[in-house]
């Protein structure tokens, strides 16, 4: 989820739920090696436990990019090996690397020599025309090699050549019984189930044959489904809050951070989904994307304000 899942946006689902693992958006090996590493890797502390998702396929580039990291203290080092965009693809890394599992494997090792935090793997069924029981198992197989115990599965084939990214959300058929054929023949290992998770309900009802499971863009356009996440899959006692009063008490975190100089709309865009199918849902995403692009500064929290006031008005 590049461009979704960035610091703002963790800092947001967190305030909805204490337990989840989170994962930053992925972020390239050679970036981390060369680029700007406060700007890449920095995060909030209170976003813990959080993962870092790489992308890249050599592997010493991908070792170096994990020891780099370890000063901003990750939970979880994750090699996205699924993704199917255009822009991965021209850099030979995503979904594209299935059919190499033993550059994989090196990759995944290296990593793991690198860190004492758990190293984990993200990939599909297979790719375009692979057969998906013959890619999935034979990947996993060279991968359980590495060293690798923890493997999220998006349970879908990606299509390389004639979908875009965005059709590969939703026209490769979901297998879930294929998933679940791997966690039987490999029931040592943790298997994470990710693709077309919409409530909580699912997951839950997915989360007794599973190890896990990885919400996407359901817990980005949805978020509020993670306000019930710790009471009942975590086993929290404390009692569930409304979206409103998750609005409320995220405000303090959006004063601090207008204060620190970031704009306002870095961090609502990321909430607009707050209040799906509620009263005032649709004034609520009006008026943060209509007046908070451009703000910035303490007095933009008004903006904010008057949404949250107008999505009580409805609800009243």
């Amino acid at each position: 989820m590049m461009d979704w899942t960035d610091r703002q946006c963790r800092s947001f689902h967190r305030s909805l739920t204490r337990h989840s693992l989170l994962y930053s958006e992925m972020v390239t090996a050679d970036a981390v090696v060369r680029g700007n590493r406060d700007h890449l890797l920095g995060y909030d502390p209170e976003q813990h436990p959080v993962a870092l998702q790489l992308g890249g396929s050599d592997p010493e580039t991908l070792a170096r990019a994990v020891r780099l990291a370890r000063d901003w203290d990750y939970d979880e080092f994750n090699l996205n090996v699924g993704c199917p965009s255009e822009r991965v693809k021209a850099g030979s890394f995503g979904a594209c690397l299935m059919r190499e599992p033993s550059l994989v494997s090196e990759c995944l090792a290296a990593m793991a020599e690198a860190t004492d935090r758990p190293v984990t793997v993200k990939h599909r069924l297979g790719v375009d025309d692979d057969d998906p029981r013959e890619s999935l198992f034979g990947f996993v197989d060279v991968l359980v090699r590495s060293g690798v115990k923890i493997f999220i599965v998006h349970a879908r084939k990606a299509w390389l050549t004639g979908l875009s990214p965005k059709q590969n959300r939703d026209i490769p058929p979901l297998d879930y019984e294929l998933v679940a054929e791997l966690k039987r023949s490999y029931p040592d290992l943790a298997i994470i189930l990710n693709g077309g998770l919409v409530d909580l309900e699912a997951c839950k009802r997915e989360l007794q044959r599973f190890d896990g499971v990885m919400l996407g863009r359901a817990a980005y356009h949805t978020p509020a489904l993670l306000l019930d996440v710790d009471r009942e899959v975590y086993g929290d006692d404390q009692p569930s809050r409304s979206p409103i009063r998750a609005g409320e008490e995220f405000r303090e975190v959006l004063v601090r951070s207008l204060e620190a100089g970031a704009p306002l709309h870095a961090m609502t865009r990321h909430m607009l989904g707050l209040f799906a199918g509620a009263p005032g849902a649709r004034t609520w995403r009006r008026i943060l994307s209509e007046r908070a692009p451009g703000a910035r500064g303490g007095a933009a929290i008004s903006i904010f304000d008057d949404a949250l006031d107008a999505v009580r008005r409805a609800s009243s």
